[in-house]
This record gives structure tokens, sequence and C-alpha cells, in this order.
């Protein structure tokens, strides 16, 4: 319900422009960070219960030296070039020099566990840290309920898009080249991420994050600019990305251990290819949702059977990869069985 909706919206606010204005003003490193609203409630495609959200936490960094640490394209590491304005990030380095990622959160995750003591008129909790994940997570306590808060560190870099992404974000023939070359104009974002194909894990490596343009593409997705404003024509591309979410959603609910591996994500990507795919509005008419639902589900299926679903921004980079193999069969099974029975599960309660 909208009611639900701004009521965790709005508290969920309050603890994090709390938050943001202490970590300002608590240390000098992270004076200048801002909030960037990130993931499925800021691109209006929030399935299920308001009870989930993730924040950005971004650092303007004026320039980085980014040198790749694996065969994906995604994942880097970061030195300064000579003589960085950034002097207070110094003691975040490692003793080679580079930019710990770990390093940073944890001097981020110290101040916010502080921090969450002196909100007086809610309860808040900071979770354990997950290892590997890039989030500072915050539970709030909103009975009958609990809302969890995924605080994440991103840096925002003033210069071009590394080659990994050359040949990415192919949305020329669905929403036009200029779109596109705006895009690649905005600065690159980077999140404290472990790369776990390292052999020796150092908590050094940042990851390259789109989310942002995500939030746009969603937000603005028609090839006619009018499609889905109050005047316009409707379409069905978000409802098929709900459905989508909602489907793996509900299968990972079922299947927890078999299905770790899969995220909404995986599902994201696939639609963003899809719209590549079918570009045009017409494609996506509100009134024809069960057979576009039927398409995109069969492309992502394909990609389930192939093990290969190449990152939308950063083509070399696959996201279903042949290691896992065995899990993509296993989705891949649970999938048909649901499509070939009428989805059971979307009536499951």
């Amino acid at each position: 319900g909208r009611q639900d909706v701004s009521e965790a919206s709005g508290l969920v606010n309050r603890v994090v422009t709390h938050l943001i204005q202490a970590v300002r003003g608590r240390d000098g490193s992270f004076s200048s960070i801002e909030k960037l609203g990130a993931g499925s409630y800021y691109e209006h495609v929030k399935i299920s219960e308001p009870n989930e959200f993730d924040i950005m936490l971004v650092m303007p960094v004026t320039r980085l030296q980014l040198d790749e640490c694996d065969d994906t394209g995604a994942y880097y590491y970061l030195t300064f070039k000579r003589n960085p304005k950034e002097k207070y990030l110094n003691r975040f380095l490692d003793e080679d020099g580079k930019l710990s990622a770990f390093k940073m959160l944890e001097g981020l995750r110290r101040i916010i566990k502080e921090e969450v003591k002196h909100i007086k008129d809610t309860e808040v909790t900071v979770k354990r840290k997950k290892p590997g994940s890039p989030a500072i997570t915050l539970q709030i306590n909103k009975p009958p309920a609990e809302i969890s808060v995924d605080i994440i560190l991103a840096l925002e870099v003033q210069q071009s898009w590394p080659p990994s992404t050359q040949d990415g974000l192919k949305i020329e023939c669905w929403l036009g080249r200029k779109v596109r070359r705006d895009f690649r104009y905005r600065p690159v974002y980077l999140v404290a991420k472990q790369n776990k194909k390292e052999k020796l894990l150092r908590g050094n490596t940042w990851r390259l994050s789109f989310s942002h343009i995500e939030k746009d593409m969603l937000n603005n997705h028609g090839s006619i600019k009018t499609c889905c404003e109050s005047d316009g024509v409707k379409c069905c591309r978000k409802d098929c990305l709900k459905l989508l979410k909602y489907l793996l959603e509900r299968l990972k609910m079922k299947h927890a251990k078999e299905l770790e591996k899969f995220c909404s994500y995986h599902v994201k990507t696939a639609f963003f290819h899809s719209c590549v795919a079918w570009p045009s509005d017409t494609d996506w008419k509100y009134e024809n949702l069960e057979h576009c639902f039927q398409k995109y589900l069969e492309y992502f299926l394909h990609c389930l059977q192939d093990s290969q679903l190449p990152h939308f921004f950063i083509p070399r980079y696959n996201l279903l990869s042949l290691d896992d193999k065995a899990s993509n069969d296993f989705l891949s099974r649970q999938i048909n069985y649901q499509l070939n029975n009428g989805f059971p599960v979307f009536h499951q309660v």
C-alpha cells in the first residue's frame, strides 16, 4: 500500500539523513559524502513489502588510476595519481599504496555503529558484517515489522569510463544514440566490493557500479519519451520486470540453498537486454502483458540454458558462469515447471 511505502521511506530518510550529518561532522575523511538512492524502491519496481532499501553513500574523488584486477573488466585496484587533492584518504591506503575498500568500509561502519546509539525516537541496530558484502546493513525496528537498509559506499570519479565498457550499453536502437552518449559522460562509480576470484582476499578491490544509470533507464524506459506518462500510452515493461523479480523471489524462498547464487540483478540485466531486443514501445503494449512476459521469460531461460548472461555495461563479464551450471539448470527447471503449470507460485500466499 502507498501509505506503508511512504511511512517506511520517511522513516528510512530520517535515519539516513541523521547518519550522514553525523558522519560528515565526525570524520574529515567522509566530510563530502552525499546520499544517492539506488535499487528497486527508487526505480519504482519494488515488489512485496517496503522493507528493504538500498542507499549509496557517494564520495567524490577527482582522479584515480584504475587497474583491472581480473579478466571480467568489472573489478579494479585503485591508486591515486600524483599529488592527489584527497590527502585525507591516505590513511585508507594499503601497504602497496592501493586504496583499501576494506579499510574505508571499516572506518565508515565504526562511525555508524557509534552514531545509531544517538538516534532517539527509533530503534536502529547495525547488523553483523556479511563476508564479501559491500553493504553496511541497518535494521530499523518498525513494529510489527523490521526494515533493512543496505548502506553502500561508492566513489564518484570524474573521468572517462574504462575500456571494458566500450562495447556495452547498446541502447542506440532503444533509447537513442544521444542518450547513450550523455550516459557515458557521467562520472564513474565504484563500490567497495570484494572480488571473490582473488586467491588472497585482501579487501582492496572495487567494482564498477552503474545503478545511477540503471535507475534512469528504468524511469525513462520508452523509445517514445511520453511512454507511461499520465498523458502517454502505458507499456508493460516494468510489470514484466516486477513479475520475474517476484517469481525469482518466491522460488528463492522455496529453494534457498540451490538458488543462493541468484539475485534480482540477473533478472534486471536480462530485462535490459530484452528492451534492446524489442526496442519499440509497441513491442510492450500494456494489453499484451502475458505475451511480453513470456517472451522476456524465454529469453532469460535461454541465458540460463547457455550459462551466458553478459553484464549490460561490461559485455565480457558473464553473470552466469559455467562453474554454476548446476544452479543455472536448477533454476531453469523450476521456471519451466512454473511456465507449464500456469505459475502456481503466484497463487500461493
